[in-house]
């Protein structure tokens, strides 16, 4: 059988990469050596979130969010959809003239968005401690279950034909892979879409790893409305080094709360921490004082793939034929999941892409070119 893309991984960038190749009548097979959507996917918080820290990530999110509510438009209950909203929490005067400039700039580009005072941001949400001073509400952010939306979107790529094959990918050689069993497989494309694991079998992509760690509680409907960020977050998230929590906190349709979040860079083994997880927590009841009173029921921890810009790799390898990339997403893999699979496959099938494509193409990177 002539297999036209061999995507490696099924996280939900794999998954979503090869349902919108096949739907364009591709010859897709994916090969993945745990079960789908594990790895990161498995480990994510599953937001869906517009961010703005530049006109690339403000595009990519922006296109990708708007393509999940294509996507749960007839019934959003399969991928356990919600669409809390995201509230961007303004800690003092200096973090609200931030979120009136984010206001600005998202509502020049089309998405809804308003600023709240102190007394409105307690109205919406009244749990938080008291002097913050007010905050950024934006509705249409969502979250979904990861795990289960990669499945999804790899059954309907398998309805479309794509196949499915178990297996470890050891190192992608000409023409295909190598698999460590020994075998190969053969295609005319080799997308590597499988994360921090990518810089494995391609030890040249600026990919680091990032560990962070999450925990989730028992149910506790209604004590939070929207998945709630400090603004201080964009610079713990976009640190080049060392370790760092931020305050991230998820409300889920079965009323557990995730608790977010931490960042260690270059650390690869996934054992829970209890020094940073419990530095995490606590940053976490500082901004809502009764998670303290809360059951935790499990933490984990999970591996984000980061570029060395923050911005994902998607395209062809400029240095290896026929080798293909969709890696580094850090920690918007979810979110721009499907905007990826959109851009790759209009590059792919000779296509022009909804957004433009430059700021993303691995070619930017200068030692891909060697």
């Amino acid at each position: 059988m002539t297999i036209d893309v061999l995507v490696v991984g099924a996280g939900i960038i794999g998954a979503a990469c090869a349902d919108a190749l096949a739907a364009e009548g591709l010859a897709v097979t994916v090969i993945e050596r745990e079960a789908i959507g594990s790895g990161a996917t498995a480990a994510g918080m599953g937001h869906l979130v517009v961010m703005d820290d530049n006109p690339a990530e403000l595009a990519l999110t922006a296109y990708s969010v708007a393509l999940w509510r294509q996507l749960v438009a007839v019934d959003p209950k399969p991928h356990e959809y919600s669409c809390c909203g995201t509230l961007w929490i303004a800690a003092d005067e200096e973090e609200l003239a931030v979120a009136r400039e984010k206001q600005r700039t998202l509502s020049e580009h089309g998405i809804a968005c308003e600023l709240l005072d102190a007394a409105s941001l307690y109205a919406h949400e009244p749990q938080l401690r008291p002097g913050l001073c007010g905050g950024l509400r934006v509705s249409a952010d969502a979250v979904v279950y990861p795990p289960k939306s990669a499945a999804l979107l790899l059954a309907r790529a398998q309805s479309r034909g794509a196949k499915l094959r178990s297996g470890q990918v050891s190192a992608v050689i000409e023409g295909g892979v190598l698999l460590a069993d020994g075998s190969e497989i053969h295609a005319s494309i080799v997308l590597v879409a499988n994360g921090s694991a990518s810089v494995q079998l391609l030890p040249e992509l600026p990919v680091r790893p990032k560990k962070g760690h999450i925990a989730i509680t028992d149910r506790y409907p209604g004590m939070i409305n929207h998945q709630l960020v400090e603004l201080g977050y964009i610079k713990s998230a976009h640190a080049a080094d060392g370790d760092s929590v931020a305050f991230n906190l998820q409300p889920r349709p079965t009323g557990q709360l995730l608790i977010g979040s931490s960042r260690q860079f270059d650390v690869t083994d996934k054992t829970v921490e209890p020094a940073i997880l419990a530095r995490m927590l606590a940053h976490a009841a500082s901004f809502v004082p009764g998670l303290t009173d809360l059951h935790v029921l499990r933490c984990w921890t999970g591996l984000r793939a980061a570029s060395r810009d923050g911005l994902p790799l998607i395209g062809p390898h400029p240095s290896r034929p026929n080798v293909w990339l969709a890696t580094g997403h850090e920690g918007l893999g979810i979110t721009t999941s499907l905007a990826t699979a959109q851009l790759l496959t209009a590059q792919i099938v000779g296509r022009q892409t909804q957004i433009p494509i430059v700021p993303y193409l691995p070619a930017r990177f200068e030692q891909l070119g060697r």
